[in-house]
Formats: structure tokens, sequence, C-alpha cells
């Protein structure tokens, strides 16, 4: 990594937590500046605009975030054993980016605002959508879960359970909500296992 490439992953490293909790149009450069140490020539120099160093910023958040709420499933036996797990990191582990989930942070932020965070938080909802819906498939693929669970309708329920009750949990300043959450998910996850076959003898 060049001298330029280093400055450039450093103002993202501390922009992102900014734009995570300011929002796009409430951080301004002058935030930056003070966060990095920079002056503005010297933050032109390695982003071309306010919004491309939003970009970058949200993107670095994100792959932080997914990274460590599905770290360690690959060591997980089951599909629904993988979903169970991945449903306790993310109640489990507090914030890895200063300001709580950059996938909510951003939906809201840039919901009629800023087109193109926007499609970028689409684009990590869908990626999030096709990964719990990939695990789902292979599930009954193999057996292990009904064949008459839709994943895509499932995925959509996990997500919108766990961002829900961290919005909730953010606005009573207390984690009651997610707890809530990952008690009611993990039942609901159970009750998609296959029943076991029936034995004709006796």
């Amino acid at each position: 990594m060049t001298k330029g490439e280093e400055t450039r992953q450093k103002i993202v490293e501390k922009a992102a937590p900014l734009f995570n909790q300011l929002g796009y149009a409430g951080c301004s450069m002058q935030d930056i500046m003070a966060a990095t140490g920079l002056e503005k020539g010297g933050l032109y120099r390695h982003f071309s605009s306010k919004e491309e160093l939003a970009e970058e910023s949200f993107r670095y958040a994100l792959a932080r975030v997914t990274e460590a709420r599905w770290e360690g499933i690959d060591e997980i036996e089951g599909a629904l054993e993988k979903l169970r797990f991945f449903v306790r990191r993310f109640v489990g582990i507090h914030s890895i980016i200063r300001g709580g989930c950059p996938v909510m942070n951003t939906a809201i932020d840039a919901d009629d605002g800023n087109p193109v965070l926007r499609r970028l938080v689409q684009r990590a909802v869908q990626e999030w959508k096709t990964e719990i819906g990939g695990l789902l498939l292979a599930g009954i693929e193999r057996g292990e879960i009904r064949s008459d669970i839709e994943p895509g309708r499932v995925a959509n329920m996990v997500i919108a359970t766990l961002e829900g009750a961290l919005m909730i949990s953010r606005l009573e300043g207390n984690r009651t909500a997610v707890h809530d959450a990952q008690a009611m998910l993990d039942k609901v996850l159970v009750d998609l296992r296959s029943a076991p076959p029936r034995s004709d003898l006796g």
C-alpha cells in the first residue's frame, strides 16, 4: 500500500463513524478535517467530493460490521444453527462503528436525500437477504428445513425483526428489544426444522 493509499484509508476510518453518527447532511467537511487533522485541500487530494468520501465510508463501515456479524459461521454445522448463530452475533456484538448499525442509519438518512447512498444500502440489504436465503435453501435441499418454507420471506422477517428491534433499543436506551427479538427469532427458526422421518415399524 502506497503512502497515498494509507492516507486515504485513514481518512475513511476517521470519517466513517462521523457519517454514521451525524448522517450525510449533518457531517461537515470541517468535522472530517478536525478528525483527520487535514486541511480541505488535503482531503480533496484523495476524494473528489464529500459524496465520494461518504460512499467509501459506508462501504468501510458495512464491511467491518458484516465481518463481525458473520465471523465464525463456517465452523457451525447445519443451516438453522448457522442462522441462530448469526442472530446471537447480531444481538451480542455492540457497535463496531461508533453510532450503531450503518445499514439502518444510512437507510434512514439517505431515504430521500442521497440516491447514491440509497442504492448502496439497497444493495447491502439485498446481499444480506441473499446470504440468509442461501442458508435456508441449502437447509431445504439437505432435508434440515421444511420444504414449504419460502427463503425470501424468512430472510425479510429476520432482517426486519433485528433492525426494528435495534431501532427500538436505541430509542429506549437499553437492550431489551434486541434480546426479545433474539428469543422470538430463535423459536421461529427452530420451528422451521423438518420433522424426522416416520418409522413404519410397530
